[in-house]
C-alpha cells in the first residue's frame, strides 16, 4: 500500500488513538514525529464530541497522508457491548477518512485494513498498550514500559526486543498486574484509598466524587494544567484553593480547618498511595524480566512524574518515551503523552512507503 504524498512529495502518516475520554493524534513526517495532539472527547456522551474533533482536523487532513488508528474507547458505556464499539467506532473511521490509506492496529495481529478489521474485534478492543510497548521494545529490547495517562496506567515487560504479557484483554490484565485503573488527572480519590491520615488519625473518606488525581498534581505542583482538560468534581476552579477545598470535601472538612501545609501532608499521602498501587503491579509485571536488573523503566504518559518515581523505587533507570523515538524537539514531549497515536504511526511507517 502506498501513502499518498504532500505537495512536496514527503510521505505523511498520522496515527490516531480513540480513547474513551480522549482523542489523540501524532503526525509522523519522513520518519519523525513533527506535531502531537489530544483532546476532550467524552465517549461516554455519544460519538458527537469525537466526530466534532475530527472535524476540527479536517485541515490537517487535507494533506494527504495514510492514517493508522487504534482504540480504547469501545469500552465506553455508550456502547452496549465491546463488540458493538469497535464496529462503531470503525464505521465512523471509514466515514470520515475512506478505506485507501487507513490502517487498524490490531494488536497481536498486526495492522490490517478496515475490511479485515472488523473480523477482529476482539484483537482490536483496547490494544493501544501493545503498540507502545511493541515500539518501545523494538527501541530498547529490555526494560519495564509503563504508560500513565489521565484513567489508568498500563505496565509491560519488554524481553528480546518483544513484549511479554500475560494478558491481552483488559479484564485479563487487570489480574496480572499489567493494567492499574488509576490515573493521574481524571481517577476519583475514592478508588485510591478509603482511610487517610488527617492530623495523625485514620480518616475514613466520604464516599463521593468530591476530588481527582489532578487535584492532587495541582496542589503538588506536578500537573501540567493543559493535562486536565475536564471540569473539576464540583465544575469549580483548578486553583491550588479550589483543589484544597475539594480535597477538604473528602475528609468532611472545611479548606480552612487545616492548614495549607498540612493538605499538602495529605495529597502527598495520596500521591505515595497511588505510587504503591502502581508499584504492586509493576513488581509482579518485572518478574518477566529475569536477573536484568539494569532493563530501565520507559516512561509515557501525562503521568510520568510518578513513573520516574516509581524507577527510583525500582531502583532502575528511567528512560522518557519522547526520547527514544524520532521526533522534532517541539513535538517530543506531547508525543510522549500521546504516545500510542506517535506508536502506531512510527509502526505503520513501513506499510506506507
Amino acid at each position: 500500500m502506498k501513502a499518498r504524498k504532500d505537495s512536496e512529495g514527503k510521505s505523511l502518516v498520522t496515527g490516531w488513538d480513540i480513547g474513551g475520554a480522549h482523542l489523540k493524534m501524532a503526525r509522523c513526517r519522513n520518519g519523525e514525529i513533527i506535531m502531537a495532539k489530544t483532546m476532550m472527547t467524552p465517549m461516554w456522551l455519544g460519538t458527537d464530541r469525537l466526530k466534532e474533533a475530527l472535524k476540527n482536523l479536517a485541515d490537517l487532513r487535507t494533506e494527504g497522508g495514510g492514517n493508522v488508528f487504534t482504540m480504547t474507547g469501545e469500552l465506553s458505556d455508550a456502547f452496549s457491548s465491546r463488540d458493538i464499539g469497535v464496529a462503531t467506532l470503525l464505521d465512523l473511521i471509514e466515514k470520515a477518512f475512506g478505506t485507501d490509506g487507513t490502517l487498524i492496529y490490531a494488536g497481536r495481529s498486526g495492522l490490517v485494513d478496515l475490511t479485515v478489521a472488523r473480523q477482529l474485534g476482539g484483537d482490536i478492543a483496547s490494544a493501544n498498550w501493545h503498540a507502545t510497548a511493541s515500539l518501545s521494545a523494538k527501541l530498547v529490547g529490555n526494560g519495564l514500559f509503563v504508560d500513565m495517562g489521565s484513567t489508568t496506567t498500563d505496565i509491560l515487560a519488554l524481553r528480546d526486543g518483544t513484549v511479554i504479557h500475560q494478558g491481552y484483554s483488559d479484564a485479563e490484565r487487570l489480574l496480572t498486574g499489567e493494567l492499574v485503573y488509576t490515573g493521574f488527572a481524571r481517577s476519583a480519590l475514592i478508588g485510591i484509598a478509603a482511610l487517610i491520615p488527617v492530623r495523625g488519625r485514620m480518616t475514613p473518606l466520604m464516599n463521593e466524587y468530591f476530588a481527582n488525581t489532578a487535584d492532587l498534581g495541582r496542589i503538588l505542583g506536578t500537573l501540567d494544567e493543559a493535562d486536565d482538560q475536564y471540569q473539576a468534581a464540583d465544575h469549580g476552579a483548578k486553583t491550588m484553593a479550589g483543589s484544597i477545598e475539594r480535597l477538604a470535601r473528602m475528609v468532611g472538612r472545611d479548606s480552612g480547618d487545616l492548614r495549607e501545609e498540612e493538605w499538602i501532608d495529605i495529597a502527598r499521602w495520596f500521591a505515595e498511595h497511588q505510587l504503591r498501587m502502581i508499584h504492586d503491579g509493576a513488581f509482579r509485571v518485572a518478574t518477566q524480566l529475569s536477573s536484568d536488573a539494569t532493563a530501565p523503566v520507559i516512561g509515557a504518559g501525562i503521568g510520568r512524574p510518578q513513573i520516574k518515581r516509581l524507577a527510583e523505587r525500582l531502583e532502575r533507570p528511567y528512560v522518557d518515551f519522547g526520547s527514544l523515538i524520532p521526533a522534532s524537539d517541539e513535538a517530543r514531549d506531547d508525543a510522549s503523552k500521546a504516545a500510542p497515536a506517535a506508536a502506531v504511526a512510527l509502526l505503520g511507517l513501513d506499510n506506507f512507503a
